[in-house]
């Protein structure tokens, strides 16, 4: 298992201990205790490691950042994020660094990765300071790759350059999402490297329909929606200075994500954020 930063900001909660988890069950069954502001201590093999311990990374590995910690209650992060990591590390070029705590992109040297994925949403909290946008910012112009999961359209909303970073960002006066359900993602680009033999595919998940923004971006993926009638984007890519940027609104929860088509959509995009060729694994 690869080694999570635990933040004591995590939900105002201080931690004496470790939480650590057998499973994503297991993991589900300690989450009230927690949310009640309890220590856990489980005796189990670890998964959230203390604070500021980095992964020891394998020789010629890509060096994936996935920042997580923060979302809408809707959004369990504690499964979707474990999930993405897994899926990414089934391709032996990649290897993941999970931090629960996106103001560490205020103080961690983004040097160190080929690529950011974010995948968390400062719902009802300050966002991340000037410091953590301007690292972010930097980096990605320089030649960084930065992904982004699902509600993470929403992050920074006081932050006007996080629309330019992120393509669309989320408008709260626009419509959300077509009710929770069964829809049909739509290759929009074939011949993209990404998109190259997928196939279209059935999503359970929302369908978002709240993207603002005029910034010119390709995409890649669209569903119609049941409500309007409407296409929208369900994933798509740009350029920000010298660094690919991957954008995808699926993701919901476990469900949503765990479908083998989300995954391997996610995992060849963030691939291309690397700047690797997105061929399958093993391939």
């Amino acid at each position: 298992m690869r080694p999570i930063q635990f933040s004591n900001r995590l939900a105002g909660i201080v931690v004496v201990g470790f939480v650590a988890v057998l499973s994503l069950n297991a993991q589900a069954a300690v989450e009230p205790f927690v949310a009640q502001g309890k220590a856990v201590l489980v005796a189990a093999p670890l998964l959230y490691t203390n604070a500021f311990r980095a992964p020891a990374w394998r020789p010629g590995t890509t060096r994936v950042l996935l920042v997580t910690g923060q979302e809408y209650p809707g959004h369990p992060w504690r499964q979707t994020a474990p999930a993405l990591a897994e899926a990414l590390e089934k391709d032996a070029r990649l290897q993941v660094q999970m931090v629960d705590d996106p103001y560490q992109l205020s103080t961690l040297s983004l040097d160190a990765y080929q690529t950011v994925v974010i995948h968390f949403m400062n719902w009802k909290t300050n966002a991340p300071d000037e410091k953590a946008r301007e690292n972010l910012r930097r980096a990605v112009a320089a030649g960084k790759g930065l992904a982004l999961v699902h509600f993470a359209c929403g992050a920074w909303q006081d932050w006007p350059e996080f629309g330019q970073l992120a393509g669309r960002a989320w408008n709260p006066k626009l419509r959300g999402h077509d009710p929770r359900g069964k829809f049909k993602v739509e290759i929009a680009d074939a011949q993209h490297s990404i998109m190259r033999g997928l196939v279209d595919f059935e999503a359970d998940d929302e369908l978002y329909t709240c993207l603002a923004g005029d910034r010119p971006i390709q995409i890649l993926a669209k569903a119609r929606s049941k409500v309007d009638q409407k296409e929208y984007p369900m994933a798509f890519v740009l350029q920000y200075g010298q660094g690919r940027v991957f954008h995808s609104v699926l993701g919901h929860d476990l469900k949503a994500i765990a479908i083998p088509e989300v995954l391997e959509l996610y995992r060849r995009g963030i691939v291309w954020t690397a700047g690797l060729a997105p061929v399958a694994t093993g391939k």
